[in-house]
């Protein structure tokens, strides 16, 4: 319990670094966040497939690829849902700030919110991970979240600033950003330790919901810029790092 408690801490405080780097380096250049976001696109995409659909596949049995395919899909459709009641994080960041304070506040804080509420299913597919039992995929799909969560937590930071928010106000609300997550990993964790019948789909879920957000929001970021050759090459140097160290600490 205290690995899943420490982990927890670990993915919601890569956000806070992401945010202290976006403190330090208010204005990064959209080749770099491309490239940095790319990588964790890559590693979450191996944490996923590695670490949460094979799995799944094998604890559920007879029935087990049926019960991943159907996990899957409700993963990915609960965020699609999501991102229906709740603006999509990346549109908003990309948007021009309005001339009204008021308004492009309002819009800053949406932002936050969105950031926020993403970050609940990332947080459970964290702690489903442990309740599998097996701590090294835990661990590394663990990593491939918090190392996407830092590039979150830099492009969180600008914003608010221009938006007139105190850096001291910032700040905390990159914290509650990143302590969702850690809300999230508890509620995968206890779910699946609670009932272990629910291990394949919940395992399933988790991958569908990182698969979606691999695909619906960083690869299309990643693209938008004109680094899409860079970003193509970090993702697969991502996902071979992790397909590396599944087989290491296998």
């Amino acid at each position: 319990m205290e690995l899943v408690l420490l982990t927890a801490l670990g993915v919601g405080g890569a956000t806070v670094i992401g945010a202290l780097i976006g403190f330090i380096f208010k204005s990064i250049s959209h080749k770099f966040s491309d490239i940095v976001l790319a990588f964790a696109a890559g590693v979450m995409l191996a944490a996923a497939v590695l670490g949460l659909i094979i799995p799944s596949i094998e604890y559920g049995g007879k029935y087990g690829i049926l019960i991943t395919v159907a996990g899957i899909f409700v993963g990915a459709v609960c965020l699609n849902l999501i991102d229906r009641l709740v603006p999509h994080l990346h549109k908003l960041a990309g948007d021009e700030p309005e001339s009204h304070n008021n308004a492009n506040l309002s819009k800053v804080l949406l932002f936050v919110m969105a950031i926020a509420i993403h970050n609940l299913p990332e947080g459970i597919a964290a702690g489903v991970g442990f309740g599998s039992g097996d701590t090294a995929q835990a661990l590394i799909i663990a990593g491939g979240i918090a190392l996407q969560n830092i590039p979150e937590g830099m492009v969180i930071i600008a914003p608010m600033l221009a938006a007139g928010i105190r850096p001291r106000r910032t700040f905390v609300l990159a914290m509650i950003t990143g302590l969702v997550e850690v809300v999230g990993t508890l509620i995968g964790y206890f779910a699946v330790s609670i009932s272990t019948a629910i291990l394949p789909f919940a395992l399933a879920f988790a991958g569908g919901t990182m698969l979606y957000v691999i695909s619906d929001e960083m690869i299309p970021e990643t693209h938008a810029h004109g680094s899409e050759r860079g970003a193509t090459y970090a993702l697969l140097v991502g996902f071979c790092v992790m397909l590396v160290t599944d087989v290491l600490l296998g």
